[in-house]
C-alpha cells in the first residue's frame, strides 16, 4: 500500500551500509575545511610502521593534478584473503569501517602501539576521495588495487616483482573529492609541520616531501630528537635563553608493572623562559593532540608536584601565598610524546586524549625525575622556584584587583548556592546541578577553592517566549541570574559583564532523557536571555558517564573501575577487556540512573576533575545565529506543534533514543 508523503513508518528507516555513513555525514569523521586530516590518516599508518620498527623512510608527493601519494618502506599491507571475511585484506582495510590491524594489543600483535582504536582510519580517506590507488610490495610480489568513490574500481592484481627488487612497503595515491571540502587543497605549511613532527618523534627515520607544482623538496631526519626540535622552535619565535637548561626524560615501564603495560611511557622536554612566545606540543603514539588531553594534564601534575615539593623542602614559599599548577606552567614550553597501549581520543580527528590512566602514567614518570634533578641542582632549582613564585604573586595581585572592583553593590546570593573561595574569574566554575541529591554529591566532591554548586529543583521554566521582565518570577531563573552576576539581556545588548562571578557555567545533569531535557531548557534560557555568555565561551555542558564497569583483580593488576560515557564506549571497553584476557562475564556493569547515585569521589573523578572530565563548550554551529534561532523557535515555541511534528517525521530516524 502506498504511503502518503510525510508518513513516518517502517519504510522510512534507511540503513547506511559500507562507507555510506562517511559520505552522508563527513563532518562526523573528519574536518571538512580541507583534506589534510584524511591524508594524515595515511601518513599515520606509515608512521605506525616506523613506530613498530619496520620502516626507515616515508615519502609524500603532491601532484600537479591535486593527487597526493604517501609511500613507506614498511612491511606492506597484507593482500591475502582474510580468514573470516574471505576478501583481500587490503580491500577490507580501505572499504570497511572498524577494520584494521591495530585492535590486537596482545603480545605478538602487529602493532603494540599505534595511533588509536576508533577504527575508521584510511577507510574514511577512501570514502572522501574520487579515486584512490594502492600499491603493495610484499613477499616478492607487487599488488595493485584501485577504488573510485569508496568502491572497488579495479580488483586486486598481483604479479612477481622484478628480479632483484626486494623492497617492501605501501604506496597510497589519492585524489580528494572537492564536493566534501571547502577547498580540495592541502595547506602546505600545516603538512610541512605535520611531517617535520613525525621526523622529530621518529629518530633516524627520514621523512620527505615533494611538491610538483612549486618544484620544491623537503627532507627531515633528526638525531637530536625532541630537545633539538624544541630549541629550534623557540629560536624561530625569538624566545630568550631559558632560565635553566632544557630538561629531558624518556622512560617506559617494564613488563610486570601493576598498573601499566610493558612499553607504556613518555618522552618529554621542558624549558622555562622569562618572556617571549611559548611552544607547547603533545603527541600520543605519534598522533598530534592539538587540544591536549590527559597526558598533558599528567605532565602538568608531575611538574607542579615536583616544584612544589622542592619549594617546601627549601622553605622558599612566602607566607600566605598559595601555589597553583598554572603558576608552575605559565612560562613553560614543552614537547611531550606519550606511548599509550590503548589510547581513547575525543572524536574521530583525535585532537584530544581522554584516557584517564594517561594522567597517572605521565605524572608518575615526570615527577620523580624532575624532583631528583631539582635537588641535585639546587641553585638552578631555586631560579625556577623564584619564577614560579613570581607568577603566583602576580596572579594573586590580579585576583585582588578583581575583588575590589566587584565588592560594592553585589546582590545577596541565593541561600542554596555553595560558593567557591577563589575570586579568580579565569578559574572559577559554577555547576548547575539537577536535583538536591546530586547537588549533595557535587558539594562533597568538588574542589571548594574554585568550584561552586547551585542545585536546581525540578525542570527549569521554558524561557523561550517569556518576557525579560517576567523571568525573575521563576525562583530557579532568579537564583541562576543572581549567582552568575549578570542581568538578562538580548543579542544586540551590551550587558555589564564586569560582575560576572564565574568563568565557566557548567550544566550538570543526568546522562539520560530527563537530563537531556533539562540541558535543553537551560540552553534555551542562556541562548535567549544570556546570549553574550555563550558568545564568549562561558557556558559548558558536563558529560557524566552512563555506565561503570567493575573489573576484578588479575594477577598483579588490582581491581579497576572503568567509566563509560555511552553505549559505544561501553562496547569499546568490553572489547578491550576481552583482548586483555579478562574472562567473559567476569566484569560487572552498573548503569547510573542519576547523578545522585554517584558517590562524591566518583562524581569528582568522572565529571568535575578538570584533568579527567569531559566538558563540552556550548557555541553556535556553522549554520549561524539565524538558523539556531529558527531551530529553537521550532523546538521550544508554544505554537509550533505542527512544525515539530513535521520535523520529527522527517528526521526521527536520526535520533538516538535512550529508553
Amino acid at each position: 500500500m502506498a504511503t502518503r508523503k510525510g508518513d513516518y513508518s517502517e519504510a522510512s528507516i534507511r540503513v547506511l551500509k559500507g562507507l555510506e555513513p562517511v559520505r552522508q555525514r563527513p563532518g562526523m569523521y573528519t574536518r571538512t575545511d580541507n583534506p589534510l586530516h584524511i591524508i594524515q590518516e595515511v601518513i599515520d599508518n606509515a608512521a605506525d610502521e616506523a613506530l613498530a620498527g619496520a620502516c626507515r623512510e616515508i615519502a609524500v608527493h603532491l601532484g600537479a593534478d591535486g593527487a597526493i601519494s604517501v609511500e613507506d618502506d614498511g612491511r606492506g599491507i597484507p593482500v591475502g584473503l582474510h580468514p573470516q571475511e574471505q576478501a583481500p585484506v587490503v580491500e577490507i582495510v580501505f572499504t570497511r569501517l572498524h577494520a584494521g590491524g591495530k585492535f590486537d594489543k596482545q603480545a605478538g600483535g602487529a602493532y603494540s602501539f599505534s595511533g588509536g582504536l576508533h577504527g575508521v582510519g584510511v577507510s574514511v580517506t577512501n570514502a572522501l576521495c574520487s579515486r584512490l590507488e594502492v600499491t603493495v610490495w610484499r613477499d616478492g610480489q607487487v599488488s595493485e588495487i584501485g577504488f573510485a568513490g569508496g568502491e572497488v574500481a579495479r580488483p586486486l592484481v598481483s604479479r612477481p616483482a622484478a628480479r632483484g627488487d626486494r623492497r617492501s612497503g605501501t604506496r597510497v595515491r589519492c585524489l580528494p573529492d572537492p564536493k566534501y571540502f571547502d577547498t580540495p587543497q592541502v595547506p602546505l605549511p600545516d603538512l610541512i609541520r605535520l611531517l617535520q613532527s613525525k621526523a622529530v618523534l621518529l629518530p633516524g627515520v627520514r621523512v620527505r616531501l615533494a611538491d610538483e607544482k612549486s618544484g620544491r623538496d623537503w627532507s627531515w631526519q633528526y638525531d637530536e630528537g625532541l630537545r633539538g626540535y624544541l630549541r629550534e622552535a623557540l629560536a624561530q619565535g625569538g624566545a630568550p635563553e631559558p632560565i635553566i637548561p632544557p630538561l629531558e626524560g624518556d622512560q617506559r615501564y617494564a613488563a610486570g608493572h601493576d598498573s601499566f603495560a610493558e612499553g607504556e611511557g613518555a618522552h618529554w622536554v621542558l624549558v622555562w623562559t622569562e618572556e617571549g612566545p611559548l611552544v607547547r606540543e603533545s603527541y600520543v603514539n605519534l598522533i598530534p593532540t592539538t587540544a591536549g588531553g590527559t597526558h598533558e594534564a599528567g605532565l602538568r601534575d608531575g611538574v607542579f608536584g615536583a616544584i612544589r615539593s622542592f619549594i617546601e623542602l627549601h622553605s622558599l614559599q612566602p607566607k600566605g601565598l598559595k601555589l597553583l599548577p598554572e603558576d608552575a606552567f605559565a612560562r613553560a614550553s614543552f614537547v611531550l610524546s606519550a606511548r599509550v597501549l590503548d589510547p581513547q581520543f575525543q572524536g574521530q580527528i583525535k585532537e584530544r586524549l581522554n584516557s584517564r590512566d594517561a594522567l597517572r602514567l605521565v605524572s608518575s614518570l615526570v615527577r620523580p625525575q624532575l624532583e631528583l634533578w631539582l635537588n641535585q641542582h639546587v641553585d638552578q632549582g631555586r631560579r625556577l622556584a623564584e619564577l614560579v613564585i613570581r607568577q603566583a604573586q602576580a596572579r594573586s595581585r590580579a585576583a585582588q584587583r578583581v575583588e575590589k572592583r566587584k565588592s560594592s553593590g553585589v546582590a545577596v546570593l541565593p541561600g542554596k548556592l555553595t560558593d567557591c573561595e577563589s575570586t579568580d574569574l579565569t578559574r572559577n566554575e559554577l555547576f548547575l546541578v539537577e536535583g538536591d541529591s546530586a547537588g549533595g554529591s557535587a558539594k562533597q566532591g568538588r574542589d571548594k577553592e574554585f568550584q561552586a554548586i547551585l542545585p536546581l529543583r525540578g525542570k527549569v521554566l521554558n524561557a523561550w517566549e517569556t518576557e525579560r521582565d517576567r523571568l525573575f518570577a521563576n525562583n530557579e531563573i532568579h537564583d541562576i541570574a543572581v549567582a552568575i552576576g549578570v542581568d538578562p539581556h538580548g543579542p544586540t545588548d551590551e550587558p555589564d559583564l564586569s560582575r560576572l562571578r564565574y568563568g565557566r557555567i557548567c550544566i550538570l545533569s543526568d546522562a539520560d532523557v530527563d537530563g537531556s531535557h533539562i540541558q535543553v531548557l537551560l540552553l534555551t534560557l542562556f541562548y535567549r536571555h544570556f546570549p553574550r555568555l555563550i558568545q564568549r565561551g562561558h557556558v559548558c555542558i558536563a558529560r557524566p558517564p552512563l555506565y561503570r564497569v567493575d573489573v576484578p583483580a588479575q594477577g598483579r593488576r588490582p581491581m579497576r573501575k572503568l567509566y563509560c560515557l555511552d553505549d559505544g564506549e561501553l562496547r569499546h571497553v568490553e572489547d578491550r577487556l576481552r583482548k586483555e584476557g579478562v574472562r567473559e562475564g567476569a566484569w560487572s556493569i552498573s548503569r547510573f540512573k542519576g547523578l545522585g547515585e554517584m558517590s562524591a569521589e566518583q562524581l569528582w573523578e568522572t565529571t568535575m576533575n578538570p584533568d579527567t572530565r569531559r566538558l563540552l563548550p556550548v557555541r553556535v554551529g556553522e549554520a549561524g545565529e539565524q538558523a539556531a534561532s529558527e531551530r529553537f523557535t521550532m523546538l521550544m515555541g508554544k505554537g509550533e506543534a505542527a512544525a515539530r511534528r513535521a520535523w520529527l517525521e522527517a528526521r526521527g530516524n536520526e535520533a538516538e533514543v535512550d529508553i
